[in-house]
């Protein structure tokens, strides 16, 4: 296990020092890793419970569900640029992803108080606000802390600290279920309380890097001159090119459990099965993206989806091999793209724009998952999910065919 230095410099986002055979990661990666934890539980807690709450509870439509998902994903996405935008000419990283954690936690009180699928919607909206503000000044802050080297190693770290909260949520959702019947206010008390601790562990633990002395300044160039960027450019295509056909992990659990035929109280565990792969496989793939290439690892995890989607499709009985195949192959994925992308790109951005850079990066990506939710939910109402899903694995593979042909040379790690 990776540990957090404890050194004053390190906290402030120095460069990790050697401790025996493990190398220990900046008191920064660490702390936002607990912060991450912490906030994913309460998040996880409602996601857990949403796909059932809006679709058999509140009676909403695969349709407006696809859009519903899609703004989780993505609506809010150009809000993304304007915290990177605000954190670079500030440099108030860890202000401006205060915010947005502090919105998100509000948003959990305001579930208490809608009834309806799309006053639901504006909530969620909200909170994805919160989160689109705090991406990127947070991914900004672990980049920051240490070397291009170790870039795939740190945001390993903090992404298995940020998934044990991610396996701990759904399991917190699953116990107030199971307690409270029909207990859907309790799960969003509870993850409110918890969301709010994130916010104070945030404000007492981590600490900002002092902003440079200002030289000679002048104007930042505009998002503009941030796309010009030849590596930055190849990533936001193929971000974009293989986030339109990425199928979203709450359509999959709809898919599996309709498969599985599970009682609605079971529901919540289903996510538990994805992060706890995706808790220990997100190191060892930081680790591997730093040795082979980012860019072939995040491609190679498109391919694990792609192979989770081509075994819901497939003949095989309901059962615990499907289970565990699906849940596992979604796990590998995330492990190999979420943490993998933003180590691929912060090495190629100044630092002095590294938020907006990640950002942009981040914008690229949520946009076209908000895209390809809205098409997959519109496919499922049209045609049903097989042939939705059938639709949406052919676009990944002829996406990562063809990304793999004109998608450029590995340049975003070591070769």
């Amino acid at each position: 296990m990776y540990l957090s230095t404890s050194r004053a410099a390190d906290v402030a986002g120095g460069t990790p020092v050697p401790n025996g055979p493990l190398r220990a990661v900046p008191g920064t990666v660490f702390a936002l890793g607990l912060v991450s934890l912490i906030t994913d539980v309460s998040a996880e807690m409602v996601t857990a419970v949403l796909p059932l709450y809006l679709v058999a509870g509140l009676g909403m439509s695969p349709l407006a569900f696809g859009a519903l998902d899609g703004l989780h994903q993505g609506a809010t996405a150009l809000l993304r640029l304007a915290g990177g935008r605000i954190s670079d000419r500030t440099h108030r990283r860890k202000l401006v992803a205060g915010f947005g954690y502090a919105l998100s936690a509000g948003c959990k009180a305001a579930l208490l108080a809608v009834t309806t699928p799309w006053s639901v919607a504006a909530v969620l909206a909200a909170d994805r606000t919160g989160k689109g503000l705090r991406t990127a000044p947070r991914d900004a802050l672990i980049s920051l802390s240490c070397p291009p080297q170790d870039q795939g190693r740190a945001f390993g770290v903090h992404r298995a600290l940020d998934t044990a909260g991610a396996l701990l949520g759904p399991l917190a959702a699953f116990g107030v279920l199971w307690v409270v019947a029909d207990g859907y206010a309790a799960v969003f008390t509870v993850s409110c309380c918890v969301a709010v601790l994130g916010v104070v562990v945030l404000v007492l633990f981590v600490r900002e890097a002092p902003a440079p002395a200002p030289a000679a300044r002048a104007p930042l160039p505009p998002v503009r001159t941030l796309v010009r960027i030849p590596g930055l450019r190849r990533l936001c295509a193929t971000a974009a090119v293989l986030g339109l056909f990425t199928v979203g992990d709450a359509f999959l659990y709809l898919l599996l459990q309709r498969r599985l035929d599970l009682p609605a109280a079971y529901f919540p565990l289903l996510p538990v099965g994805t992060a706890a792969v995706f808790l220990l496989a997100a190191l060892p793939a930081g680790r591997a993206a730093d040795r082979l290439g980012r860019r072939r690892v995040f491609l190679g995890g498109h391919v694990l989806l792609l192979g989770a989607c081509l075994l819901l499709l497939s003949p095989v009985p309901a059962g615990p091999p499907l289970v565990l195949g699906v849940l596992g192959l979604l796990g590998l994925f995330y492990a190999a793209t979420d943490g993998v992308l933003m180590a691929a790109a912060g090495p190629l951005l100044p630092a002095e724009l590294r938020t907006t850079g990640l950002a942009v990066l981040q914008t690229a990506q949520a946009l076209a998952r908000f895209a390809g939710s809205l098409m997959f939910g519109a496919a499922w109402t049209l045609w049903g999910p097989g042939p939705a899903l059938g639709i949406a694995a052919g676009g990944l593979g002829l996406s990562l065919a063809a990304v793999a042909v004109f998608g450029g040379r590995e340049g975003d790690g070591p070769s």
